[in-house]
């Protein structure tokens, strides 16, 4: 990194995040010497880029065609997709992400989906409204099979989740390797071969090349009714092909939390069919303690003259 050498200790910090004041007051609480400006990531100026030598934030503040003197970015999510494309962060700078754990948070997102599916409560919601009576069977969640499409940190915790409801959870890699959460892991490859004995399949993948589009209309065509939750990228489904996969019965149903466009244009017909739930992309927010940490713990180590553990690897996407 020709622009960047250790050890490092930053003095002047850009927060571009709607939390900015609670991210700001957490890190002078604990570094008072530190200077800080702070603003939503849609407000950060180019003069507020100039003036500072490190920027936090998840993603790239719209006004910025350059970094100015920022020389570090620490993302405050898991996944540093916006940093990487469609215009990657010059490698010159350092690029970090938070160590925050989202898993426990996906996974009760995941839980909730499954069992408002499983229990029609959307379908109840509906009759409630309309003062009917709509009786109904009840089919257990106990028994039934889900595939989880990412074996992190967050995939284990869906695992773990679903388990204890009495699923039966298979998992997908990219290598395939076995996972104790799981009772099978199967390679990427094996994809398509594998989403037809399953209820429940659960995407928490990344943006990155190689997953882009995992979920393919191909793939798609191959499962036999499972709902489908997406709790990783947007990019990682094939949108287009989700009407169809519905239609034609691929899909019982869908719970979407990401999608290719951020947020969903109010033209899309995803809004207005009722075999998909909807949520604006907050399974797995970023706690202010979690963001100040984690970016702490990086200043520590560059202090100290390591690159912290959680420097982006730009080849793998994270």
């Amino acid at each position: 990194m020709s622009a960047f050498s250790l050890p490092y200790s930053p003095r002047r910090i850009v927060i571009g995040a709607g939390t900015h004041a609670a991210i700001a007051a957490y890190l002078r609480e604990r570094r008072p010497a530190l200077e800080i400006r702070g603003a939503p990531y849609t407000e950060v100026s180019a003069d507020d880029l100039a003036w500072a030598d490190t920027y936090i934030g998840f993603k790239r503040p719209p006004s910025a065609t350059t970094m100015g003197n920022v020389r570090w970015v620490h993302c405050t999510g898991a996944g540093v997709d916006s940093w990487l494309s469609p215009v990657e962060l010059d490698r010159s700078l350092l690029l970090t992400r938070t160590p925050e754990s989202f898993g426990p948070a996906i996974a009760e997102w995941a839980v909730a989906r499954v069992f408002a599916f499983r229990q029609e409560l959307l379908a109840l919601a509906e009759s409630q409204r309309a003062h009917q009576w709509a009786p109904r069977e009840r089919v257990a969640v106990a028994g039934t099979k889900a595939l989880v499409v990412g074996t992190g940190d967050v995939g284990r915790a869906v695992a773990r989740a679903l388990t204890a409801l009495g699923c039966e959870v298979n998992g997908v890699s990219r290598s395939g390797a076995p996972v104790s959460e799981f009772g099978s892991v199967y390679p990427v490859s094996e994809l398509a071969n594998v989403v037809g004995d399953v209820q429940w399949i659960v995407l928490v993948v990344p943006d990155t090349p190689a997953a882009r589009g995992i979920f393919s209309r191909e793939v798609m065509s191959r499962c036999r009714g499972a709902v489908l939750l997406n709790a990783g990228r947007g990019s990682t489904l094939d949108e287009g092909a989700l009407q169809e996969a519905l239609d034609k019965g691929w899909l019982s149903g869908a719970a979407l939390d990401v999608f290719a466009v951020e947020p969903l244009p109010s033209d899309s017909p995803l809004w207005d069919d009722a075999r998909v739930m909807i949520s604006p992309h907050l399974s797995g927010v970023t706690t202010v303690e979690g963001a100040g940490s984690g970016f702490l713990e990086c200043v520590a180590a560059l202090e100290q003259g390591r690159l912290p553990s959680w420097a982006v690897d730009r080849g793998r996407g994270y």
